[in-house]
């Protein structure tokens, strides 16, 4: 089995593209799921940075997206397994109805994150990491620097196209 500071930047890597990865599938870059998106997006490109990635930057912040129902399932899944990450699944969908969003990431990413740490965790690596991970990778997108994370985001959305 492999040490824990090994395993966190494994599951902070599969979590991030995990979640970026649902977010571009639902066009979150094009057009964000919910109001505030808009409003971060265009902030961050006024400060240099891109609008598609900080549109998408927004929509994590204003909304039970992806990557928060990704985290969400981490800890389903460390608490109860894959019936854990299941609920916490609904958890997120019941979030999305309240926040109107009128997609359907957040749910995605949770189902799809319990499956994938679920799975994971058979082959060793702990649900617990998957919440560290998370939490890194949520980091490396809005907490380091908005104009760069923006950037690359808008890049990646690029090769979707």
């Amino acid at each position: 089995m492999l040490a824990d500071y090994i395993q966190i930047p494994i599951a902070a890597a599969l979590c991030w593209i995990l979640f970026v990865t649902v977010d571009i599938v639902f066009r979150l870059p094009e057009k964000g799921g919910v109001k505030g998106a808009a409003a971060i997006g265009r902030k961050i490109g006024e400060d240099g940075g891109s609008l598609p990635g900080g549109t998408m930057m927004g929509n994590i912040v204003s909304s039970p997206d992806a990557s928060a129902g990704t985290l969400l399932a981490a800890c389903g899944v460390y608490v109860a397994g894959l019936p854990g990450g299941l609920a916490a699944a609904v958890l997120v969908f019941i979030g999305n109805r309240i926040c109107h969003d009128p997609g359907y990431a957040g749910t995605s990413g949770a189902v799809l994150a319990s499956i994938m740490i679920t799975g994971f965790s058979v082959l060793g690596l702990a649900p617990e990491n998957f919440i560290a991970g998370m939490v890194i990778a949520i980091l490396t997108i809005q907490g380091l620097s908005h104009p760069y994370a923006s950037r690359l985001l808008t890049r990646i959305w690029g090769w979707r196209s």
